[in-house]
């Protein structure tokens, strides 16, 4: 003796038994495919705000490719990588560090391009006393304890910075208040925070929505520092990805350029 199972109920339980296997194999082999189509990007700290912003419009063109990004130093980049740290590309906040790259054999030789030329500015709370427009002499102000700049020894927009400092004639003068974040990200963090008074930054992060904000900022001429030409470099383990070609594709394009510009980087003609 057995049980009789209604035909329209074996016949809707091998449907979705089907659906449902369909859909297993289509979510595993979309998750491989995306899995194949990941590049990953180490970028000057300077460029979070830009970046994130071009990325998540490439990855909406491009759904299908996954760009994950670490930030940091220039100089800690170029250290990791000549490490064997796995980046497939490299955006440096200068040209250097992609030059010394391409020459020791670690990116695609003749490949360094320049994408953006960056600024630097003097970053003051909106909540301080001290007025920006007083222009890089405010701090020596005896109201600024602490002065922020990146770690000019390895980061290109700290070597701007004392550049700067230097040209005013004012470096010696600010020995004893100096503070140095380890990129341009922390350097913004202690001004933010109020471990330091006065910090100087890039016009990046200056006009990012969050920083425009919270604070002020006077953007020290051109001429106090050599110019921050910031390059990108294809590494040997990115060379042959098709998604590596793509989004650079899609940085000097129409879009990429936008949003260089939105946040305050000149391009290059």
């Amino acid at each position: 003796m057995y049980l009789k199972i209604p035909k329209r109920r074996v016949e809707r339980f091998l449907l979705i038994a089907g659906a449902t296997w369909f859909l297993f194999l289509f979510i595993a082999f979309h998750h491989t495919a995306r899995a194949d189509e990941k590049i990953l990007i180490a970028a000057a700290a300077n460029l979070n705000p830009a970046m994130d912003e071009i990325c998540k419009g490439f990855e909406k063109a491009n759904p299908t490719i996954d760009v994950e990004v670490s930030y940091g130093s220039s100089g800690n980049f170029f250290a990791q990588i000549k490490q064997g740290a796995p980046f497939d590309v490299f955006f440096s906040a200068d040209t250097t560090y992609p030059a010394r790259l391409e020459e020791e054999g670690l990116a695609v030789k003749g490949g360094s391009t320049i994408y953006a030329f960056g600024s630097i500015v003097v970053w003051i709370p909106k909540k301080s006393a001290l007025n920006p427009r007083k222009g890089l002499h405010v701090v020596l102000d005896p109201k600024v304890k602490k002065l922020a700049i990146a770690n000019q020894k390895i980061a290109p927009y700290g070597m701007a910075a004392e550049e700067a400092l230097r040209y005013y004639g004012l470096w010696d003068k600010v020995q004893d208040k100096l503070v140095f974040g380890e990129n341009i990200s922390q350097t913004a963090q202690f001004v933010q925070s109020g471990a330091a008074d006065v910090g100087i930054l890039a016009l990046s992060q200056a006009i990012s929505p969050k920083m425009e904000s919270e604070g002020d900022y006077w953007v020290i001429p051109a001429e106090a520092y050599n110019k921050l030409g910031q390059a990108y470099v294809v590494l040997q383990r990115g060379k042959d990805k098709p998604g590596v070609r793509k989004f650079l594709e899609f940085v000097q394009g129409k879009k990429g350029k936008e949003v260089f510009s939105q946040y305050g980087y000149s391009l290059p003609k």
